[in-house]
Parts: structure tokens; C-alpha cells; sequence
């Protein structure tokens, strides 16, 4: 599809491709959010219909190291050190012990791609953490997409991820100055919406983590200000915006949620948000979504 030219619009060509099952409609065969019921997609160990709705591919024009790959689809949320595990109103976990020691910390899955770039690997890190909300006053899905978050900035971190197990038994995350990229829609802005104790900035200000340039488009500026309600509240600058969600009521508003965030051991030329302003050609393309595609152009060292 991506390889046939659209609405006179150039054509891309990806050669090589990654995906791997996720746990959005796995059945977990427990009453994971307390309603009394079993068997509904709120009891998939990620929120899912069937297994795989709402699944992931990555699509490449470098070759992927398939063999090197990593995921940590059964990753156990229980095993990371000082898990933000939901507590009900009374004080009481609220997970019963028998689901909490099956409980996946993955809403889809969290995968270590490998990338063959002219010589040199790029670790193409990418993950899709549940949003921080339809939950209760447990905060159980805000707490989840804070851990989820924070896998990636445990796995980046040499001194911090010894506890961290692949589906293959392999541990540990990256070593010290290897390239990488954390991508995906991470359902978490550094100053608005819902998050759990501002959970992106557990990357955005991760000191392994280049993230000196912010994406921005003029069309997130645009809709930000023709729509109103909850965006003219905002703290964050609209500018960055990578979502278009509901402006009223108890609605989000229009969000920074999409990211592509390289290592420091890479350059950033160039970067943005494809969001066309209302006038320009191809906005009629955005509809496709309620999310922007995000780009980063990047730079590898001769070494």
C-alpha cells in the first residue's frame, strides 16, 4: 500500500518488517478490573476485543536483526522493583494476589528492535503503554502506563536493569553508549492531561535520552486555537501536540502523546509533526487518525 503513490502524493518503499503477538485481547482468565465478570476485553491483559486488536508492526527500510530481537510481552509487572501497584480507597491492593502474580506490566508488548544502519546497530525501542485513564480513584491504568514508561528508561540504563527478563529468558537491558530510538505512542504529556506523576519525563529528562529538539508542526497551533474548551487551559505548548482528541467537558483536549526519542549518542538534523494546516495540501490526509505522525531526522557518528 505504502509503495503505491496515493493521491499523486511519492511513494516509500519498506523492505523489511517486525511483529510479534501482543497482550491486547489475551484472556487472562481473571477478573482483572473487579466488575464481577469474566471474559470482557477489560480482562485481556492488555484491552482488547480478540487477541491482537490494537497490535504493533515496525516497518523499515534498513535491514532488522530478527534474530537479535528482544520482546517482553510476558514481562511480569510484579518483577519490577518498587512497581506502582494500584491501591483502592481503603488501602488494600487493588489487584488480588492471585492476579497481581500473573499480572503482564505490558498493555501490548515492549520490543528491542535491531536495526543494521550502514554498519552500525540501532535499537529501535517500541511500546504502546495503555492510556492513563477509564480506570477508577486506583489510578490502575495511570499507574500501569508509569511503569510502562519506565521499563524504557530502566532498559537504557545499565545500573538499572538487571531485573529486566526477555520472553527468551535473556537479561538486562542496553549497554553503555549503544544507539537507540524509543518510539510509539506513549498515551503521556509532560504538562497536560492524565498521566500519573508526569510519566514521560522519565524520558524526557532521562540523561541518556536526546531530547534537545521538541517535534512541532503549525497545524497542532491551528487546531489548538480554532477548537477551544479544554486546549485553552493547557500548559504545554500546542505547537507540540500529536493527538486531536475532544475539547469539551471532561475531555482531554489535544495532547503530546506520540514520540521518537533518540539516544545521545545520535544527532538530531531536523524533526516535526505532520499535521497540515487547514489550507495547506494533504490535510485532508489527517482524518485517517485522531494521532499525528511524528518524524525525526538523525545522524550517525562515522564511528
Amino acid at each position: 500500500y505504502l509503495a503505491v503513490s496515493q493521491n499523486q502524493h511519492q511513494p516509500i518503499a519498506y523492505a523489511h518488517r517486525f511483529s510479534r503477538p501482543v497482550n491486547t485481547g489475551v484472556p487472562s482468565e481473571m477478573d482483572l478490573d473487579g466488575d464481577g465478570q469474566l471474559g470482557t476485553p477489560n480482562d485481556a491483559f492488555g484491552y482488547g476485543a480478540h487477541p491482537g486488536q490494537y497490535g504493533m508492526v515496525v516497518l523499515s527500510r534498513f535491514p532488522i536483526d530478527a534474530a537479535a530481537a528482544r520482546t517482553f510481552q510476558n514481562f511480569l509487572w510484579k518483577s519490577m522493583p518498587d512497581a506502582e501497584s494500584p491501591i483502592k480507597e481503603d488501602g488494600q491492593p487493588f489487584y488480588s494476589p492471585a492476579a497481581w502474580q500473573m499480572f503482564r506490566l505490558s498493555s501490548k508488548s515492549h520490543w528491542d528492535v535491531p536495526v543494521q544502519i550502514n554498519g552500525q546497530t540501532v535499537h529501535f525501542l517500541v511500546s504502546h503503554p495503555t492510556p492513563p485513564v477509564f480506570d477508577g480513584p486506583e489510578d490502575r491504568n495511570g499507574r500501569r502506563n508509569h511503569d510502562e514508561i519506565r521499563f524504557w528508561a530502566d532498559y537504557i540504563s545499565p545500573d538499572r536493569s538487571d531485573y529486566i527478563v526477555d520472553d527468551s529468558n535473556r537479561t538486562g537491558g542496553l549497554k553503555v553508549a549503544e544507539h537507540f530510538v524509543i518510539a510509539g505512542d506513549q498515551n503521556a504529556d509532560p504538562a497536560d492531561g492524565d498521566s500519573s506523576n508526569q510519566a514521560i519525563l522519565q524520558l524526557l529528562e532521562h540523561p541518556l535520552v536526546n531530547a534537545s529538539v521538541t517535534p512541532t508542526s503549525e497545524g497542532a497551533v491551528q487546531a489548538a486555537a480554532e477548537q477551544g474548551g479544554v486546549n485553552e487551559s493547557h500548559k504545554g505548548d500546542p505547537a507540540a501536540d500529536t493527538s486531536d482528541f475532544g475539547d469539551r467537558g471532561r475531555a482531554s483536549g489535544n495532547l503530546r502523546i506520540d514520540y521518537v526519542l533518540p539516544s545521545r549518542t545520535l544527532t538530531v538534523i531536523n524533526a516535526g509533526v505532520f499535521w497540515p494546516k487547514q489550507e495547506e495540501e494533504a490535510f485532508d490526509l489527517i482524518s485517517a487518525t485522531d494521532h499525528r505522525l511524528v518524524w525525526i531526522d538523525l545522524q550517525l557518528s562515522a564511528n
